[in-house]
């Protein structure tokens, strides 16, 4: 075990549907564990999921704020020296409304992969129907929403078909999180 970090962070996942978010998020929460630096891993869809949603917020935006903004503060009073969090935010203006709903500096990585590989995936993981062509369809515009909302002050790293322990240590080292991996 090294010695913890001093300062609170967070670290932002980011990227299309499919990408791997989720799983690098968790994977990141598995390798500080081991390394004894108290965190929380956050999935932000899971603070969206209410419905409906208001028709001028389709994707629950505000109410995931609202609920990020809580479960950060509990985790950071309970002693979360590191806190990463997964899902799909769209400009680095809506990264700085989640920085500050968190109240801790945050870094923003971006997973991008080929599309292909996110498409196969995708239809791996849904069954046939509008759930799939949803997820299908929404990869291809969600990555080109994503390419002109997030400036170069955002780590990119390509999962491709890499291991997600592996994907977890290139993203804890492109952050500056290395000397705890």
């Amino acid at each position: 075990m090294h010695g913890g970090p001093a300062t609170v962070e967070a670290l932002l996942i980011t990227g299309t549907v499919g990408v791997g978010k989720t799983t690098t998020a968790r994977v990141i929460g598995e390798q500080l564990q081991k390394l004894g630096i108290p965190h929380a891993v956050i999935d932000l869809d899971e603070l969206a999921r209410g419905w409906p949603a208001p028709a001028e917020d389709p994707f629950n935006m505000e109410l995931e704020l609202t609920n990020l903004a809580s479960v950060a503060k509990n985790y950071r009073a309970a002693g979360a020296m590191r806190v990463v969090v997964s899902g799909a935010v769209e400009s680095r203006a809506a990264a700085r409304k989640y920085e500050s709903a968190m109240a801790m500096p945050m870094k923003l990585c971006r997973l991008k992969t080929d599309l292909e590989l996110v498409r196969a995936r995708l239809t791996e993981r849904h069954v046939p129907g509008p759930d799939r062509d949803w997820h299908l369809r929404r990869s291809g515009e969600l990555d080109l929403i994503l390419d002109a909302g997030l400036d170069g002050d955002c780590v990119l790293v390509d999962p491709g078909l890499d291991a997600p322990t592996q994907v977890a240590r290139r993203v804890m080292r492109a952050i500056g999180w290395a000397h705890s991996a």
